[in-house]
């Protein structure tokens, strides 16, 4: 499957190495993932100016926001769990907002508009202060909230986005309230990382073993090709504050990939259906209709093609990630400096789509139809008005409704856990409607009642009888 993507190492490389000597940066690393595997990673420059250490692969970058959709995730598995509901208001599980002190209520602020930056929040907990040689940045959720008299909405929800730091900081305190775990990055360990084998990814304070292996943070450069050290960040968790390797970054874009096609596949961190539910956007940004933002992630469309990404920046670091959920393909970036890393792994990732379309598609042994199924299976029409055929197909792993008016789409249809009941999956003006099939006393199928009617099964005629 990616021996064609794996075919352009060298023009990775390349750009790769390019990036970092036209941004007049330290190093960088990147990488390639093509459905569930690794394509390609690389690196170049250095991970530390002063040693003269080496960047690569396996150096240890901070991903800055990135982390925010591994917040995400973790407020989506909460929710599958049953433990919130995104539509929860904030105050509920934060209940310390009531003293918030804002022109707007704060009980409007829920966690779907933070996930998705439509809340009107404020951008930057109280205290923060980005300007400085040494940045103030107020990164402890119970300092926050002990504050909370000086945090406020500043616009109404659903306006606009809204970036906000200090909402991820709040969903991450909802995540250690709503799971009971001691903190936030002991859950993002046990119920993310470590399932995913995301064993290079932590939080302050790492481990020595990958303490060794961090890469030096350096600002932009200024009058001279020498870079200063940035100062360290702290106190930074939700938000953004995991260090992680371009190698687990593929996994985690691997993670998202397999929601979809014939890679679907059990989720052991997050079921497919809510991973697309992440991805899918929820509102237009810009009126050219190229920037939309979903849950936790945000989509660019360029050439016709969506790519779902998200990017981060904190003194001394850069990241980029995204991929095509069509072509099974994506990049990640991570940079020690100021450079636009988002605009390199999406310039890889456009490189591994076109690499990918060249290739020989993998072709892959359907799933057998369940036998209960069968006797469901066939046309079905309406019984009056006379051309309206639907069909009743076993496509990709589940029952499909295919209608004329969705062509060329499958209408997924999701047991209920009754006998003979399905549900419209999502994505349809059908969607959450029942569908249930209608049986004579010797149990053939006769029709389906859907959508307030009718349809008719069409029975196949022996012509012998």
């Amino acid at each position: 499957m990616t021996e064609p993507v794996s075919g352009g190492a060298g023009d990775f490389q390349a750009k790769l190495a390019t990036f970092v000597k036209d941004n007049r940066i330290a190093g960088a690393a990147a990488s390639v993932v093509h459905g569930d595997d690794l394509a390609w990673a690389g690196a170049a420059g250095f991970a530390d100016i002063g040693s003269r250490r080496r960047a690569g692969p396996g150096s240890v970058y901070r991903i800055a926001s990135i982390t925010k959709t591994i917040t995400g995730t973790a407020i989506m598995q909460l929710r599958d769990a049953g433990k919130l509901d995104i539509d929860d208001p904030a105050v509920q599980w934060l209940p310390e907002l009531a003293a918030s002190d804002s022109g707007q209520p704060v009980g409007r602020v829920t966690i779907r508009r933070l996930l998705s930056h439509e809340s009107g929040l404020m951008g930057n907990p109280p205290g923060s202060e980005w300007a400085f040689k040494e940045p103030r940045y107020a990164g402890v959720a119970a300092e926050t909230l002990a504050r909370a008299s000086d945090i406020f909405v500043a616009i109404g929800p659903n306006l606009q986005p809204k970036y906000s730091n200090l909402g991820y900081q709040l969903l991450g305190e909802i995540v250690r309230r709503a799971s009971g775990c001691d903190d936030y990055p002991s859950y993002v360990r046990q119920e993310i990382l470590v399932p995913l084998g995301m064993t290079d990814s932590a939080f302050d304070p790492l481990p020595e073993p990958l303490a060794a292996r961090c890469t030096t943070g350096y600002e932009g450069r200024s009058f001279s090709d020498e870079l200063d050290v940035a100062a360290p960040m702290t106190n930074i968790w939700a938000e953004g504050g995991l260090w992680s390797t371009v190698e687990d970054l593929g996994r985690w874009l691997s993670f998202q990939l397999s929601a979809y096609g014939d890679r679907q596949r059990p989720g052991m961190v997050l079921s497919a259906e809510s991973l697309r539910e992440m991805h899918k956007p929820r509102y237009l940004s810009d009126e050219s209709w190229t920037l939309a933002w979903g849950i936790s992630w945000y989509a660019v469309r360029k050439d016709d093609v969506t790519w779902v990404q998200h990017s981060g920046n904190v003194h001394g670091f850069s990241s980029g990630a995204c991929f095509d959920r069509e072509s099974g393909v994506g990049a990640s970036v991570l940079v020690n400096g100021v450079a636009d890393a988002p605009g390199l792994a999406t310039e890889l990732a456009v490189t591994a789509r076109r690499l990918a379309q060249a290739g020989t598609p993998a072709v892959a042994i359907p799933a057998p139809t369940p036998a209960e199924y069968l006797p469901l299976l066939g046309m079905y029409a309406l019984p009056v008005g006379g051309g309206d055929v639907r069909r009743i197909e076993w496509r990709d792993g589940e029952l499909a409704f295919m209608s004329p008016n969705y062509p060329g789409q499958a209408m997924s249809l999701r047991p209920s856990g009754e006998p003979d009941m399905f549900t419209v999956g999502p994505g349809f003006r059908d969607s959450g409607e029942r569908v249930s099939f209608v049986r004579r006393p010797d149990g053939q199928v006769t029709a389906i009642s859907f959508g307030g009617g009718t349809l008719l099964r069409l029975a196949p005629v022996d012509p012998a009888e």
